[in-house]
């Protein structure tokens, strides 16, 4: 700060110099408070009703990542993503279930913690999902909040989550309904500009009802857009309640080939017949769809099961970036012009990736520093 500059008129006492180191205190104290890290304030909650789609998305389209959430954030790690032409992001907290038939979601928000919480990534907390949030709405850059639940057991996933008496299905949609309304309430608070109330959980949709009532009661929690993430085998058919929602999300790992390294043309006549029934419940329901996940390997195998994660263990792997480049452009090519699709998000992106950054990273369905960030950029452009 300027130096203070006193009259040669003036005679200060001694009060006026205890005065003045009194304020240079103060303003020290003011210095470190405003370095000190600390737990941003909840934003105003709305008040205003649900936004409709089109004017949610002024462009049109939701070009989105999942993020991978870690134990920090930077607007640095945000900034290739504004370069590859990104209006969105999923953040993917997590609920707990400690088997697939056992109805208990265990909701571990880690609210307030500034580090790694226990049992997750500090980017999974509710501190760490509202701070990211707001680095990338400084940047345009909205986020569909999509919690995930964790289903331990050898083999379980979300998608055999099922209960065997009706009082457990009853207890089930009771805790699932307290996971999922504390982050209804959490995008409310800050603005969230999406929420996706459920992902693969195929076992469950079946019981029309419940699902209905939750979502009603999100209605009242969170005036934004609403979907649900359907798995791609045949889930996203059976879900009965997509006119209560905004738009129909699927997990979009459908299978196109049969065979390592397949030509684009290949690619994209294997997509006909699943964009058929796609158009279908699209048709049905009147719903925009978007793919909440969409992503393919770099290896020679990625159309054949997309949806498989590669082998963790292998210390070699066989690079295979125009495969994974191919099945990028047979994906756009076949439905980013249509005007019933709304986008989807690429799984995934890792903050901080480097061109040189750990094999295994590279592997899995990251299209970062490969041909395949390249065209998604270009697609995204448009």
């Amino acid at each position: 700060m300027p130096a203070l500059v006193v009259p040669f008129a003036v005679r200060p006492g001694r009060w006026f110099w205890l005065a003045a180191a009194l304020l240079g205190a103060l303003l020290a104290l003011a210095a470190l408070w405003w370095q000190w890290p600390r737990t941003p304030a909840p934003l105003p909650a709305s008040t205003s009703p649900a936004r409709p789609l089109p004017e949610l998305l002024a462009d049109g389209r939701f070009r989105g990542v999942s993020w991978v959430a870690g134990d920090s954030v930077t607007d640095a790690d945000l900034a290739p993503l504004t370069q590859a032409h990104v209006t969105w992001l999923v953040q993917t907290p997590f609920g707990w279930q400690p088997a697939a038939g056992q109805p208990t979601v265990q909701l571990h928000t880690g609210a307030g913690q500034r580090r790694r919480s226990r049992g997750g990534y500090w980017g999974e907390t509710d501190y760490g999902l509202v701070h990211t949030a707001r680095l990338a709405r400084a940047r345009g850059i909205q986020t569909l909040l999509k919690p995930h639940l964790w289903v331990r057991g050898p083999g379980a996933w979300p998608g055999s989550i099922e209960m065997q008496t009706p009082a457990d299905w009853q207890a089930w949609f009771a805790s699932y309904s307290t996971f999922l309304l504390h982050y209804a309430r959490l995008a409310e608070e800050n603005h969230f500009g999406g929420l996706c109330i459920g992902t693969e959980l195929e076992k469950t949709v079946s019981h029309e009802k419940e699902w209905r009532a939750l979502i009603k009661q999100v209605r009242q929690v969170y005036h934004g857009p609403l979907t649900y993430a359907a798995n791609w085998s045949g889930e996203f058919e059976q879900v009965r309640f997509w006119d209560a929602l905004d738009f129909i999300g699927i997990q979009a790992y459908f299978p196109l080939s049969k065979q390592n390294s397949p030509p684009k043309a290949e690619l994209l006549a294997a997509w006909q017949p699943h964009k058929a029934a796609i158009r279908r419940v699209q048709r049905r329901f009147r719903k925009p769809v978007v793919f909440t996940e969409a992503g393919y390997r770099n290896t020679a195998d990625a159309a054949i099961e997309p949806w498989t994660w590669p082998d963790r263990t292998a210390v070699f792997f066989t690079a295979d970036e125009p495969t994974q480049a191919a099945c990028y452009e047979a994906l756009f090519e076949t439905f980013w012009p249509e005007p019933w699709f709304k986008g989807l998000f690429i799984w995934k992106w890792y903050p901080g990736l480097a061109p040189d950054g750990p094999a295994r990273r590279h592997a899995d369905f990251t299209p970062q520093h490969k041909p395949a960030e390249q065209v998604m950029a270009r697609w995204f452009g448009q």
